[in-house]
């Protein structure tokens, strides 16, 4: 049997190589003009409200792609279109090495990106890369049974007993599928409150949502599951999308660009938050592969995408990796792009589970983002036990439940807003490191500190982000247009002075080593005083 094993691996690996993966980039959208006129032709009017609520405007990658350049794409000798992104404004295609360099023939091509490196080194044509412009009285009390520890963990059921429990928050979930959520009792009262709200299978390119592994039904249960006395969900009453992206017959670039279609699906319907269970370090072709060298941030097509998301007024959350015992125990694809939250992995006792993968990423930024648990992590199964189970694919999305209920408390903040006071919360917040990042936030803090945010949005200064990698902003309370602002070491010497107004309010803190530092802002006679991490 072994032997039959083997030589049927080795024929499908041979046909599979025969064959290369790349991304095909266009020029322009020469239909900008009119989705601007009507951006309801492309987006929702939730994607639109969730723009307006934290002033971000349209802009060119909002715009659908040309169908004219998909369809000449499509009818190509011996190319097949695999997956599509607005945002990046290309396709992703599979053929051989010479079909696919014909596509520059094209004028409306702008480069194509083979996903084998050492190919893209041999193009005729070198590539230039142009980027796309671009409080209730109510309280409740659920009996979480075994589930308890999860949810108390991050404080969470005090935000259930104060009646935030996601309702008004939509969470998508991109996953290798959702097997029996449509039948079993841990999601009927997903069911009878119409809280699913639809989805879609890339790699089948299908309706059917409920099908493929059952990965999906797992990571869902966390969030939405719902059986008295054995497991409450983190986000009981959010409504959810169910996205199909991870092909589980075959590790292949394909599937950062299906995750990426999917979250570009996401934005367009609405949605405020976006978890996925999902990670891509090695492919089936070793030359397709990521390397540590490649987790700068934004790199890799699935880490532009999730980038993309967030300027959209979404939070991402990824789950870190299990490769914490492996030789390659870092964070991977897209848990360690620049915008995406990174969730770890600790035991029931907050101790940190080995199997978690660890930073930094390779451009030294603080990776996994927070913690929370990840070991024997109480979930549903396709079958509709309750079971325990154990990974960072648990980890995450009870994260992403709670940060939709903290959310749901506090929506007048922007994405980056709710990060920081949700960051600032964690147990390691001022000595971050490589295995905890910011350790296991508690959202009972960040509830305080994001209502008093609220506050000060009229009676002080905003600074954010907190943690910053290479500047800050300050947004100013009422009645104050300038302002100055002193930057500070633990000594006390004063490293940056910089004068600041509403029109001119960011400060870069390039020059600033990693650590902890405090700031002053003095206005008229109003003085307000902090601290903030540098990364």
């Amino acid at each position: 049997m072994k032997k039959y094993l083997l030589i049927l691996t080795f024929l499908v690996t041979y046909v599979s190589f025969s064959q290369q993966d790349a991304w095909v980039y266009f020029n322009n959208k020469p239909n900008a003009a009119a989705f601007f006129s009507n951006p309801l032709s492309e987006l929702s009017q939730r994607a639109l409200d969730r723009r307006t609520a934290q002033n971000i405007a349209l802009v060119l990658n909002d715009a659908p792609l040309e169908a004219s350049y998909v369809s000449q794409i499509t009818a190509a000798t011996g190319i097949t279109v695999k997956a599509r992104s607005k945002w990046l404004n290309c396709l992703h295609i599979r053929g051989s090495v010479t079909d696919i360099q014909a596509l520059l023939a094209f004028p409306f091509v702008n480069h194509v990106h083979f996903a084998d490196n050492s190919l893209n080194a041999k193009m005729a044509v070198l590539p230039t890369i142009v980027p796309v412009n671009k409080q209730l009285d109510v309280q409740v009390n659920f009996n979480y049974g075994t589930s308890a520890n999860q949810i108390q963990m991050l404080n969470g059921h005090l935000l259930h007993q104060a009646n935030y429990t996601g309702t008004g928050k939509i969470i998508a979930v991109l996953d290798a599928g959702f097997p029996n959520v449509n039948t079993i009792a841990p999601f009927q009262r997903l069911r009878d409150n119409n809280q699913i709200l639809g989805g879609f299978d890339y790699v089948n390119q299908s309706t059917n949502f409920y099908s493929g592994f059952d990965h999906g039904t797992m990571v869902l249960s966390t969030m939405g599951g719902y059986v008295d006395g054995q497991l409450v969900g983190t986000a009981p009453d959010a409504k959810y999308y169910l996205y199909i992206t991870e092909d589980v017959a075959s590790e292949n670039p394909v599937e950062e660009s299906n995750w990426v279609e999917a979250a570009e699906q996401a934005d367009r319907v609405g949605v405020d938050i976006i978890t996925t269970s999902l990670g891509y370090f090695a492919f089936d072709n070793p030359n397709y592969g990521h390397t540590y060298s490649d987790m700068t941030g934004n790199s890799a097509f699935a880490s532009q995408g999730a980038n993309i998301a967030f300027t959209k007024g979404i939070i991402v959350l990824a789950s870190a990796g299990n490769e914490g015992n492996t030789s390659e125990p870092h964070v991977g694809v897209p848990a360690e792009a620049n915008n995406v939250l990174a969730i770890g992995a600790v035991k029931a006792d907050r101790t940190y589970a080995s199997f978690s993968s660890i930073g930094p990423s390779f451009d030294g930024r603080i990776k996994p983002d927070v913690m929370a648990q990840g070991q024997s992590s109480i979930l549903s199964n396709t079958s509709g036990n309750i079971v325990a189970a154990s990974g960072t694919s648990f980890s995450c999305p009870i994260m992403a439940g709670m940060i939709a209920c903290l959310w749901q408390a506090v929506p007048n903040l922007t994405n980056q807003q709710l990060i920081d006071v949700y960051k600032q919360s964690c147990d390691r917040f001022l000595t971050p490191d490589n295995q905890y990042g910011y350790g296991i936030p508690n959202f009972q803090l960040a509830l305080n500190t994001a209502l008093s945010v609220n506050q000060n949005e009229i009676h002080s200064f905003v600074l954010f982000p907190n943690p910053t990698s290479n500047s800050v902003s300050i947004s100013f309370p009422n009645n104050y247009t300038n302002a100055t602002v002193y930057f500070y070491n633990t000594l006390g010497q004063v490293l940056i002075e910089k004068t600041i107004s509403t029109s001119v309010s960011n400060v870069s803190l390039e020059a600033l080593n990693s650590g902890v530092y405090f700031y002053k802002i003095e206005s008229n006679s109003f003085t307000q005083s902090g601290k903030i991490i540098k990364e």
